[in-house]
């Protein structure tokens, strides 16, 4: 059985930075980590790795700096990784960088499954993982809490799936691509072994002429959604102060403040 992951780099949610021209995110020279929900598929990739042998890989694209963060998915238990980086990829949206995981996964070789975290925390979409499936031509679950069974030899596996009424169960042919849930496992440290493995591991990087890939159809020229216009909203709030610096204003500012409780019904 083979697995793969693909995870990103993301930058720390209080680091993160927006360039008001081209609306894309500033990465260069903020501190980044592996996009938390994708800890959640690194861990149940590595438990069915456990329960039914065979291989689990990691991919990512993004700039040089992620190889940071497939050593550390490495140092979590994942057996190998690959970087995806070019400069041509720069500015890719949702649609584009699909694609090209799409490309890069056909290129590593078949895959009985492709797990991916539920969303990332930069972007917010939960549309990447849904791309890959598309570009492939593959069954997709979304959502999944919980892999029920997995049948290799059959071809197939029946994962539960978070819905606003509850739970829907459902069963999927394989290959198939599944984005998964904060309650799918609990994510494990990493281990010294891990570490070490992943000090010593050689980490390929692929770009766009590797993957072959369509020049019209990656970066920011091939990316169709745009960010029109960047704010930051501003916070305003109305208020009157009574100050109470005496028996009198104190008894004042009380009877204010009971009127104005009132008049909004809340006493």
């Amino acid at each position: 059985m083979r697995i793969i992951v693909p995870i990103k780099q993301v930058p720390e949610t209080n680091a993160v930075k927006m360039d008001e021209e081209t609306g894309t995110m500033i990465r260069e020279g903020v501190e980044a980590i592996i996009n938390p929900l994708d800890l959640y598929a690194i861990e149940i990739a590595i438990q069915l790795r456990e329960r039914h042998g065979g291989e689990i890989i990691a991919v990512s694209m993004g700039p040089p700096k992620a190889a940071i963060a497939l050593k550390e998915a490495i140092a979590m238990g994942m057996d190998s990784a690959v970087l995806i980086t070019d400069k041509a990829f720069a500015g890719s949206d949702t649609w584009a960088t699909s694609y090209v995981l799409a490309a890069a996964i056909k290129r590593i070789g078949e895959a009985d499954l492709i797990i991916c975290g539920e969303r990332a925390t930069d972007g917010d979409t939960g549309q990447v993982g849904p791309g890959i499936a598309a570009w492939l031509d593959l069954p997709c679950a979304s959502y999944v809490s919980r892999i029920d069974s997995l049948d290799d030899d059959k071809k197939n596996c029946r994962v539960h799936r978070l819905v606003e009424e509850g739970y829907e169960v459902l069963e999927s042919s394989l290959p198939c691509v599944l984005t998964v849930v904060k309650e799918v496992a609990d994510p494990r440290l990493p281990t010294l072994r891990g570490k070490i493995k992943a000090r010593q591991a050689e980490i390929p990087t692929w770009g766009a002429s590797d993957l072959e890939v369509a020049p019209e159809n990656i970066g920011l020229n091939g990316s169709p959604t745009r960010v029109v216009k960047i704010f930051r909203p501003s916070v305003t709030r109305e208020c009157e102060k009574v100050p109470a610096a005496d028996e009198g204003t104190i008894d004042q500012a009380c009877d204010k403040l009971v009127a104005f409780l009132q008049k909004r019904e809340l006493i």
